[in-house]
């Protein structure tokens, strides 16, 4: 088996160098609290009923392939992060279920392989974009040689937040960054370009962000008061990460590849869209600011499309389109029709599949056949593995140890399964999910329990016959089951245990 694995990935490297002129451009484009619902080429397999079209998001699909059960590593934006960027289930940081604030510990190692280290390794001009999401390093304010450490739980001053100190975009192998450490939700309100304090504007200072002035401009803090730019204002956000965007792949070299990490803002709290994006209307053009963000996302796909054509390399692009965790549960939203879960049960930070069953389509013309369907189950963290064979790339021993390598898939070759089982999480209400076989046990962890030892199973579905996860039908403590509930059961505490790899 393991020789016919090194045969068709020769064959398929062999084949890739015989059709390319040159090594494809890669654009990964990371949504933050997308539903599969929230995209209309999804919702239209399940509903005639679309309320919002998304049509650049939709052309990725239609062009390239689409998996209908794809999940990310988490429910939860954190976790999710961590496991994408390094190729690892969630499980392996020192804190499995997140959330790091921006001054906290990253989970990420120095010595770990990540996504942007593995594309500077094959020669790759390497971008970062956006939401950064799991920590890093700032100055202590007023001593330039310690690196300020602290927990959540009060308001943070006595940090220099003018750079960033370490474990940033720079560290993990990017050679250039446009970074939002918390994205617009939390601290510190400010842009690192190539992590250095960029100011919003020629009077920016470095000052007290708080909710009496943001409501002077209509914005809710999601999180925390804190430091940040004087001129935050996160409606403007959106835009100046796109047309940074752009802009990278207008100056990019034609002869050479790049990569793009491409982070987006939205959806996340708070809900804040542009008046107007790309000569169309945003703000109030939707039910909900919730759905108006939606739309300013797909906007700004319709904008990295249209520089890539003009450029005219983007017969030689490959882009990923997938979301950290599953869609959000508005009211206004809902009350509206659209379902950012579409057929789900829940949604972010629960274990049900609403929380982790996230779009994930990649098109890449001429090489993935347009309008293809897979319905290989996959995780978000096989980007990496994909792309290391995209690059012709060996990951070497103990890195990247759960991401699957999809590139046979994506060009049609072969339909097996990657992963032996899906293993994913919830957020901050601490469960565990494992699928194998349509079979789905979600495990409660004990929230006191530092060890993350105490695990019960509370809930199994037969997502064949039960995909909605109806709660009548929850077999858990049906007698003729509890076989079942027990091997899966078995299986994760072995997973975790061992340290056992989860790909095939």
């Amino acid at each position: 088996m393991i020789q016919k694995t090194i045969l068709l990935t020769l064959a398929l490297a062999l084949s890739l160098h015989a059709t390319s002129q040159k090594q494809p451009n890669v654009i990964v484009v990371l949504a933050d609290d997308i539903g599969t619902g929230d995209i209309s080429y999804y919702r239209k397999m399940h509903s005639d009923k679309i309320i919002l079209e998304t049509p650049a998001l939709d052309q990725i699909a239609r062009e390239g392939m689409v998996f209908t059960d794809a999940h990310s590593p988490a429910a939860l934006c954190a976790p999710s992060r961590y496991a994408i960027m390094t190729g690892n289930n969630c499980y392996r940081s020192y804190a499995p279920w997140g959330v790091w604030g921006a001054y906290q510990e990253s989970p990420v190692k120095p010595d770990q392989l990540t996504l942007g280290k593995l594309m500077k390794n094959a020669g790759y001009s390497t971008a970062f974009f956006g939401k950064w999401g799991f920590g890093s390093d700032f100055y202590e304010k007023g001593n330039p040689g310690k690196i300020y450490k602290s927990n959540r739980d009060k308001i943070q001053m006595n940090v220099d937040i003018t750079q960033i100190a370490g474990n940033g975009p720079k560290q993990n192998g990017f050679d250039y960054s446009l970074m939002f450490p918390a994205g617009i939700q939390d601290v510190p309100y400010a842009i690192y370009e190539n992590e250095k304090w960029m100011p919003l504007e020629s009077n920016s200072q470095i000052g007290f962000i708080s909710q009496e002035n943001m409501s002077k401009i209509g914005v809710t803090l999601d999180k925390d008061e804190g430091l940040g730019d004087t001129a935050w204002d996160p409606h403007k956000m959106g835009p100046l990460l796109v047309n940074k965007a752009v802009d990278f792949i207008e100056k990019s070299d034609k002869n050479s590849p790049f990569f793009m990490y491409y982070c987006a803002l939205a959806v996340h709290l708070p809900h804040t869209p542009s008046k107007m994006l790309n000569g169309k209307k945003i703000a109030g053009s939707t039910p909900s600011a919730h759905m108006d963000m939606i739309k300013e996302l797909d906007v700004q796909m319709e904008m990295l499309i249209a520089s890539l054509k003009k450029k005219g390399i983007y017969e030689n692009t490959i882009i990923i389109f997938t979301s950290d965790n599953g869609g959000l549960q508005v009211k206004e939203t809902a009350t509206s029709g659209h379902k950012s879960s579409d057929i789900y049960r829940g949604g972010k930070n629960q274990p049900y599949e609403g929380g982790h069953c996230v779009p994930f389509m990649v098109s890449w013309p001429g090489q993935i056949k347009a309008k293809t369907i897979s319905n290989t189950p996959i995780v978000g963290l096989d980007i990496l593995g994909t792309l290391a064979a995209v690059t012709n790339q060996k990951i070497a021993e103990g890195q990247a140890i759960d991401s699957a390598n999809l590139l046979s898939i994506l060009l049609g070759k072969s339909k097996a399964q990657v992963h032996p089982f899906i293993i994913s999480q919830s957020g901050t209400t601490k469960e565990a999910v494992i699928t194998q076989d349509g079979w789905k046990l979600v495990i409660s962890f004990d929230k006191k329990d530092k060890t993350d030892m105490v695990r019960t199973p509370y809930a199994l579905f037969n997502l064949k016959d039960n995909v909605e996860e109806k709660e009548n039908f929850n077999l858990i403590k049906e007698p003729k089951y509890k076989t079942k509930v027990d091997e899966l059961f078995a299986i994760y505490n072995r997973i975790r245990e061992t340290g056992v790899k989860t790909k095939i």
